[in-house]
């Protein structure tokens, strides 16, 4: 596993049950660290990374979302009615039209806990 893997996980286990963030967002968390830099493609490196997680992790990937405040799945690993589910036993709401209200779900983590949630990661 490439440390840019084992810091999306730590990121994506760091995120609390009830508030969702985006694969740009974890994508910046990231970029922090020179070593963790992914580039322009950065959110879609993201979204590979959560595709993949090992059967052994048990990670809450679905509070990864889109920007857009939407699901955005592949059918191959997940399906967007599991992710909604999982987000809606979480507490999350959605719109009629299928997204998620940003000011009220979004996980902004504090730098102290990005520090401490990237220093368990050999980058």
């Amino acid at each position: 596993m490439t440390p840019f893997t084992r810091s999306v996980y730590a990121v994506v286990a760091a995120i609390p049950s009830g508030r969702v963030t985006s694969y740009g967002a974890v994508a910046a968390i990231l970029g922090r660290r020179p070593a963790l830099r992914a580039g322009p493609s950065a959110p879609r490196a993201v979204g590979g990374a959560l595709s993949a997680i090992p059967d052994e992790l048990d990670l809450p990937w679905w509070r990864v979302i889109n920007s857009s405040g939407r699901i955005s799945t592949s059918p191959i690993h997940h399906t967007a009615q599991i992710q909604r589910a999982l987000l809606e036993d979480d507490g999350v709401q959605f719109t009629e039209t299928g997204r998620i209200d940003w000011d009220q779900y979004e996980w902004d983590p504090k730098d102290a806990e990005l520090e401490q949630m990237l220093g368990t990661v050999d980058a």
